[in-house]
This record gives structure tokens, sequence and C-alpha cells, in this order.
């Protein structure tokens, strides 16, 4: 394997938003690391390095994109035992696999356990820079998706309770008039509640605030 210090990558990674993407390293030989992590810091990014992956999983979780370059003969625990740990709470955190003697079964696990890379020892620096590059972009929109979401939430719940259920009979196709009737209020109130719900949803129509429903999911409809 050629060290990082060796070759130039002519690779930037793009600004994200000005925060700096963060690498795990995690690999029990040391010259390993080290190379990696020279190859990650000379592309400009942060590289961080474990030598087992009990001090990894012990690390808090940076909210930042990130990507993990994970060894898959670790000492304590295997990488597809870290994979299986970080699986679902650490969605947004892309697995790079590298390994000195990998197989077809193992890999395919991997990947269709999410990885976003299989690499196998010696590898390329420009292969894994490409993979980190890729990796990094996709936790980065995977973390502005879940931000975006937060955010629907949190309009959804500064609803008040009858708010909710206009919303709820809103998204329905419910009238005006209809919703008069199931909720037994006035027309007029009803528009007031509908403008106000409309104002803190941040959604200027009936598709707009569809669309909204749909990705808060079938709780929207609930008015607990």
């Amino acid at each position: 394997m050629r060290t990082a210090t060796s070759v130039d990558t002519g690779v930037e990674p793009r600004p994200m938003a000005g925060v700096t993407p963060l690498v795990y390293i995690v690999d029990d030989d040391v010259s390993v690391r080290e190379a990696i992590a020279c190859l990650v810091e000379n592309a400009g990014w942060r590289a961080e390095t474990f030598a087992s992956a009990q001090d990894f999983l012990g690390r808090p979780r940076a909210q930042r994109p990130c990507c993990l370059i994970l060894d898959l003969g670790l000492p304590d625990l295997n990488g597809l035992e870290v994979q299986e740990r970080l699986s679902g709470a650490h969605a947004e955190m892309p697995i790079i696999f590298v390994t000195g003697r990998g197989d077809v079964p193992t890999t395919v696990r991997a990947m269709k356990a999410g990885a976003a890379e299989f690499l196998t020892k010696p590898f390329e620096p420009d292969t894994l820079t490409q993979a980190i590059e890729s990796a990094v972009e996709r936790s980065r929109a995977l973390l502005e998706q879940r931000t975006a979401l937060q955010a629907l939430n949190d309009h959804h719940q500064a609803l008040s309770r009858r708010e909710k259920e206009v919303m709820a009979l809103v998204v329905r196709g419910r009238l005006n008039k209809q919703i008069a009737a199931e909720l037994g209020i006035s027309e007029i109130t009803v528009k007031a509640h509908r403008g106000r719900m409309m104002r803190k949803m941040k959604v200027r129509s009936v598709p707009e605030l569809v669309g909204v429903a749909s990705r808060l999911g079938h709780d929207t409809v609930k008015t607990s």
C-alpha cells in the first residue's frame, strides 16, 4: 500500500456550510491508521483514529457530515458487529470497510447492510479518497434531510389542538363547511384556525400541506 504522503490526490472536498467533515478511522494497525489519517487530512477533512471498536463506540458522535473507515478484522469486535451496532441510530455515518482478506459473502453482507464501500488492502489512495468524498456527501444529504424533518415536526408541535384537528381534516380533503360540521364550530372559526395553521406550518397551499403531512407520516392526522 502506497502511503498517503507519497500521493497528491488532487481532490478537494466541497465546502459544507463551513463545517469540515469528520472521518473516523478504526484499525488496530497503527501504520494503517496513520497513513489513512494523513491522506484524510491532506485532502482537507478532519481525521480521528481509534485502535479498537470499543474505543470508537465509546466516543460521542459529532453532528456534522462524517464517515467511518472500518477495518473488518478488529481484535475486539469485527467490522460487521460494529456495523450492526451502528445501524439505524447512525444512518448519517456511511461506513467504508477495509480488509486484508475480504471474501464475497462478507462483502455482500456488508453492502446489503448499507456499507458505502468495501476495499481490500492494499488499495490505491485515490480510490479511498473518492470513496470518502462520496460518503461525506451522502452523510451531508442525510443530515440535511433529518434537520428539515425536525423543523417540520417542530412546526407541527407548535400547533394548538384545534389547529391540528383542522390540519388533519384539510389533509383528508375536507372543505371548510365540512370541517365546521365535523368539529361543531362555525365556518368563520375554521377559516381562522386554518389560516393560523398554514402560517405555522409555513405552507401556502393545500397540495404543499399534503406534501408536508406525507413527509411527517401518519401521525399528522392525529390530534393528540
